[in-house]
């Protein structure tokens, strides 16, 4: 091996202890890699870049903004609702998070999955107290595993499929013969993750932390004439036990509803009563068929959609400071609605108009974000601040929202675009169909996340055009070609290894002209070899650099690198021993 690809190997070895042994980010711990490789000379800088112009990261990118338009349509939430629904047990929300994404990631490529699945399990984590980091991998690993049932399920398969037909001329995997050895392996995946998920996930960015601010509102909410809330009850809305939250009571007409009943069946133009901290008011904000119950909030000049929540406290300076909100004409003044005011960190009973504003209150508005940068530095207002992702969702653009991803998934299925192009369409038609706004899709991709992928696809790179990963390749199945059944092995092993340190498709491509030839010298049927590729390529679970779904929760979980390697490495023990079982019995060599 060259020196240029020690260097590689050295500085791989070197990012790996770092994520292990430090709390580095994982995109300063690539970058720097790369930039050692670059100054050391050990690659030229088109090779090291190469990354940033990778497809695949770019897809990442694109399918960011396609999950923004999912979720600022409400879309995306609606489904992951219905699927979770109000689950209290972590096993359970993860048992019916990973059944259907498995389902659909071996139909949809299990990328935009994902990237669809992540801010939606993001807000339902926070709303029912359940750290994100509970869900999140399994979410990823429920993605790969049904990736590895069908042919189009991820593009590792498909990129095989491609090398196979070349090789042979002839010779093409069918659309559901992975299936064979897939759908075992997710089967006992899925039960390892049931009976071992909740105990051996960590707990990182916990539920539980948004629930600790002490200020508590009260805020009136309306049940929209029209709704899908008419005529069912207050249990099945989802309106009892909301965390952070409390019904207070419901006046319905003259009648006031003070004891509330979960069966209680809620009406037209029934006006809700909340007592809650602010994050869980901001949820309500965004329920589908509720609105705040004032009527000043119509008379705003701008719509529901451009303005946010505010927080802002009280300064003796006011101009309504001793006066009530309605005598002091706040909406006139402010062009902003008071929905709820805190003092001393508990509730004021009144009724909006008639509270009696004093020094320190905290005021929860609603105003158009222009309030922020005009009254940010005002001597109004001790503090003024914004609260993100407060915009109730866009719901009369969610089919929109749904066309746009089955035109997307569509396009690829039937071999009109590639997933890249596919991405790119839906990500634009997102934002020219206002599903999103160009703003807010630019907040949603995960920067970081993307850096990583570069880097990592850069330093893989590397690790090819100098050779390393070939002659490790090469070395390590010289070892176990003298019996086909231990070749057999060496190529999981080897394709493994390489996929958690470059990328899957890369180790698919490298190995495959060996393990063919392999095939060739024993005198045995390359099909075992082949299948063998394509689950090692895939199965990806004890780091999250291996597969680009775990590098995507890696972050929003606030993952550590060996989170995944103390919940991934038996799962990738458990899919090696299935695979290297069963594929010598159903493609015999």
């Amino acid at each position: 091996m060259t020196i240029a690809g020690w260097t590689v190997v050295a500085v791989i070895i070197l990012c790996l202890i770092l994520l292990i042994k430090t709390r580095i980010s994982a995109d300063v711990i690539f970058l720097s890699g790369l930039t050692i490789l670059i100054v050391g000379q050990a690659v030229s800088p088109v090779n090291a870049l190469i990354g940033f112009s990778n497809q695949g990261m770019l897809t990442v990118a694109a399918l960011y903004v396609v999950a923004a338009g999912l979720k600022e349509t409400g879309a995306i939430q609606f489904v992951v609702n219905k699927i979770v629904g109000r689950s209290r047990s972590i096993r359970m929300a993860q048992l019916r998070i990973m059944a259907p994404v498995m389902v659909i990631s071996a139909f949809l490529n299990n990328t935009p999955v994902v990237a669809s699945f992540i801010p939606a399990l993001e807000d339902w984590a926070r709303k029912n107290r359940i750290p994100a980091s509970k869900i999140l991998i399994p979410l990823s690993y429920a993605a790969i595993l049904g990736g590895t049932c069908t042919l189009i399920g991820t593009s590792t398969n498909l990129i095989v499929n491609g090398l196979l037909i070349q090789e042979t001329g002839s010779a093409s995997l069918g659309l559901f013969e992975p299936a064979l050895v897939g759908i075992p392996c997710a089967i006992a995946g899925f039960i390892y993750l049931a009976l071992f998920g909740r105990k051996m996930l960590p707990i990182r960015g916990s539920g539980f932390d948004t629930f600790k601010d002490p200020r508590e509102y009260t805020i009136e909410m309306l049940v929209d004439e029209g709704s899908s809330l008419v005529e069912g009850t207050i249990e099945e809305a989802g309106l009892r036990n909301l965390p952070g939250l409390y019904l207070a009571e419901v006046y319905r007409e003259d009648q006031i509803l003070a004891a509330v009943d979960p069966e209680i069946r809620l009406k037209a133009k029934d006006r809700l009563i909340f007592t809650g901290i602010v994050d869980s008011i901001v949820d309500l904000q965004q329920m589908k068929g509720l609105s705040p119950a004032t009527d000043q909030l119509f008379k705003l000049n701008s719509t529901r959609r451009e303005r946010l929540l505010i927080e802002a406290v009280v300064s003796p300076t006011h101009p309504i400071n001793g006066r009530t909100i309605k005598e002091g004409r706040f909406r006139n003044l402010y062009d902003a609605v008071v929905l709820a005011v805190a003092r001393n960190g508990e509730r004021v009973k009144e009724k909006i108009g008639d509270i009696r504003l004093q020094t320190g209150d905290t005021l929860l508005l609603e105003a158009h974000p222009n309030f922020l940068q005009q009254y940010r530095n005002s001597s109004d207002y001790f503090l003024v601040s914004g609260i993100s992702g407060s915009s109730p969702p866009n719901y009369d653009k969610s089919g929109v929202a749904w066309t746009i991803l089955g035109i997307m998934v569509g396009s690829v299925a039937f071999n009109l675009l590639s997933m890249f192009q596919a991405s790119f369409m839906a990500a634009g038609l997102m934002i020219f169909s206002k599903c999103c706004r160009a703003a807010d899709a630019k907040s949603y991709i995960d920067w970081s996340v993307l850096l990583v992928i570069a880097a990592s696809l850069g330093i893989g790179n590397a690790m090819q055009e100098t050779g390393a990963a070939e002659i490790m390749a090469e070395s390590f199945l010289g070892v176990v070609e003298s019996n086909p059944h231990l070749a057999l092995i060496g190529t999981y092993l080897a394709t493994w290894i390489l996929t958690e340190l470059i990328t899957n498709n890369a180790s698919a491509v490298l190995i495959f002209p060996i393990a063919i030839s392999m095939a060739a010298s024993f005198g045995v049927n390359y099909m075992p070899f082949v299948m063998t590729i394509i689950m090692a390529a895939s199965a990806s679970f004890s780091t999250p650099i291996g597969y680009q779904t775990n590098l995507m929760v890696y972050g929003p979980g606030g993952y550590k690198f060996t989170d995944f390697t103390k919940i991934g490495l038996p799962l990738n023990l458990l899919v090696a021993t299935i695979t290297i079982i069963l594929v010598p019995m159903i493609w015999p060599f």
